[in-house]
Formats: C-alpha cells, sequence, structure tokens
C-alpha cells in the first residue's frame, strides 16, 4: 500500500477540524529544530464512543519497540518517546523490546496488557504479525498509536492512528536525488531492507517507478541489506565484484549505507567521488559525511514519535478526533544544507 494524496488533507487545512490540538502540538515541537512536522493527515479519524476524559497524568502506558537500539533511528525513537512520557507526567511507563522478532513483540504487547497498560504505542517489525496483540488491546478497549510502519489491522479497533513517512515518496524522493547527483546517467546498486517489510516494498517502488524519468539511468542490481551495517558490506563487496562499473548508490537506510561505503573503501572506492550516494534516514554520520563530500543526498525519516503519539492519546481520552494517518514532511539532505544541518539538533 502506498500513500499519495488521496483521502488526505493539507495539514493547514486540517487544523481547525482537528480542534488545532495535534497540529499546535506539533508546530511547537518544531521550534526546537528537530521535532516531526506534520505534513499532510487523513480525512478519515478516529473519535472515542465513550471518552473518559480521563488525564494521560497518573496512567500506564506500555511502548512496545520493534528493533535492536544499536539503529540510530531505533534509539532516537525509544529516546522520544520516553522523553514525551515524562513530559505527559505518566505514572509509569512500560517499555520492550522485540529485537526484530515478530513472535516476540507479540508476546511483548500481552505482557504490558496483563501489567495493567491503559494505552499503548507500537512500533510494528512487520506489516503483519500483530493481530492477536491488538485483538487483546481491543477487547480491553486499550487504545494503541502505530509509529514509523503500519500494520495490518481495522481503524479505530486496532489501532486508533498511524503515525510515520510517506515511504514510497522517499523512494521517488531519492531518485530524483539521485538524478541531480548523477546528471541523470548513473549505473546504480540498490540496497534494500528486509524483504516483505512494507517500508522495503515502498521505497523500492517508489525509487523505480521514478527512474523511468531517467533514462540514462540502470538498476544494475538490488539485494538486501537486511537493516544492518554488517549485511550491507558484505552484500557492496559482492555487488563490486560483479559490476566494476557501479557509479552510484541507492540505499533504504543509512546504516546499511555506512557499511556499503567501508566495502566501497575497501575495494579502492571512493564514497561520493567514485560512487554517489543517495541514502534514507538522516543520521548525523550521513550528513556529515554529505559535507565532506563522500555522500550526495539524504532523506530524512524523522523518529521523534513521542510528542505526536501521546498528544493523540489525550485527545482520544478526550473525545476529539484523531487522524487514521498522519504524515510526516520529510527534511533533505544535500550539499547544499549538510554542513548548517550537522551543527543543529534535527539529524540523530
Amino acid at each position: 500500500m502506498t500513500f499519495g494524496t488521496a483521502g488526505f488533507r493539507l495539514a493547514a487545512i486540517t487544523a481547525a477540524a482537528l480542534g488545532s490540538t495535534m497540529l499546535a502540538g506539533s508546530a511547537l515541537a518544531q521550534s526546537s529544530g528537530g521535532a516531526q512536522v506534520v505534513g499532510q493527515v487523513s480525512a478519515a479519524v478516529c473519535t472515542n464512543p465513550a471518552p473518559s476524559h480521563a488525564s494521560l497524568k497518573g496512567m500506564i502506558v506500555g511502548f512496545s519497540q520493534s528493533e535492536n537500539e544499536q539503529n540510530p533511528f531505533r534509539a532516537a525513537e525509544t529516546n522520544s518517546v520516553k522523553a514525551a512520557a515524562k513530559d505527559a507526567g505518566v505514572a509509569r511507563l512500560l517499555y520492550t523490546n522485540a529485537n526484530d522478532d515478530e513472535a516476540k513483540q507479540v508476546a511483548d504487547i500481552e505482557s504490558m496488557i496483563a501489567q495493567g497498560a491503559q494505552a499503548l504505542i507500537v512500533a510494528p517489525l512487520n506489516a503483519t504479525g500483530l493481530q492477536p496483540a491488538l485483538a487483546q488491546a481491543a477487547a480491553k478497549h486499550i487504545p494503541v498509536v502505530t509509529i514509523d510502519r503500519a500494520t495490518a489491522g481495522t481503524p479505530c479497533s486496532d489501532f486508533i492512528t498511524n503515525i510515520g513517512s510517506n515511504f514510497y515518496v522517499q523512494g521517488v524522493r531519492a531518485a530524483d536525488a539521485l538524478a541531480a547527483a548523477t546528471n541523470g546517467h548513473a549505473k546504480i546498486v540498490e540496497i534494500q531492507g528486509a524483504y516483505g517489510n512494507s517500508v522495503e516494498t515502498q521505497r523500492t517502488q517508489g525509487f523505480a517507478d521514478e527512474l523511468k524519468k531517467y533514462p540514462g539511468m540502470t538498476i544494475l542490481a538490488a539485494q538486501t541489506g537486511n537493516w544492518s551495517a554488517t549485511d550491507a558490506q558484505r552484500v557492496m563487496e559482492q555487488l563490486l565484484l560483479a559490476h566494476p562499473d557501479v557509479n552510484a548508490m541507492y540505499s533504504h537506510a543509512d546504516v546499511m549505507t555506512l557499511g556499503a561505503m567501508r566495502a566501497m573503501q575497501q575495494n579502492g572506492k571512493t564514497p561520493g567521488a567514485d560512487v554517489a550516494i543517495v541514502t534514507i534516514d538522516g543520521t548525523k554520520a550521513i550528513v556529515q559525511a554529505i559535507a565532506a563530500g563522500k555522500a550526495q543526498a539524504d532523506v530524512e525519516t524523522n523518529p521523534r514519535f513521542g510528542p505526536l503519539s501521546f498528544q493523540a492519546l489525550a485527545d482520544w481520552f478526550a473525545g476529539k478526533p484523531v487522524p487514521q494517518k498522519l504524515i510526516m514532511k520529510d527534511f533533505l539532505y544535500d550539499k547544499s544544507n549538510a554542513a548548517a544541518s550537522v551543527s543543529s539538533d534535527r539529524p540523530y
């Protein structure tokens, strides 16, 4: 599934319809320079049919993280949720990490429900597989906010909203950025995320569709790096041997990009010079690389979901409408802004 403009409105247009609480909160947070900015919200909303008007203060809230926090994205995501929980004054934040194990994530969520969680924030590992845990939450009328990746389920029953990026559009923007960096002539290798993952699927499709505009750009090969620096380094070594004429790389995640860059260096290729690099995430390490001429562009995926997640929960308990989907407005780092961005708090 991809998200275009159908069924969505610009955030500025919907502020009145939302009572302006969620969008005002995001604008306030953005004043710090690193928080998320809402780009679009769905026209469809979820509204609590029997609002308790309870305050988040004193509540028990659970957060289910999906992946190891050696990944800077996940580390920043967790820190954001923990900081927002403190700001909201919750009595207790239950925290679990599935460490890339879908069955464990289901068990984690069920455990938090058993511990008395009154609301849940979930970063799904995959597009499916959480239905048993979500069904338990629904049966107990526990609102669930999903962040980053969407997961299968019925809006307003299994979850009240999904907050994330448009991964398809990220792929489109990556293709345009790589075209700009190579003057529309490139022999590309693509390092993809884990197969079967909705993020990988949409970033792959968006890039491939947009590349049709550039007849001088060809994908020589595409392989999964499994969201891992180690796997991406190994894959890139193989790709360089098979395709010594490669002069551009598109990577689905910064963590994989760093591994692939090591492989280039070990095989006599200079990242950013011999091989143009466009990647996705917006980590400080890659923004620094862009500033140093070692990469060309990075499409941001902002992991700071905490404030919007807790605002969505507060609105749900208050009986206010919550958009079923909030799409972030992601930044693009390139040579024009990387140096200035490094010293800001936006890259993570």
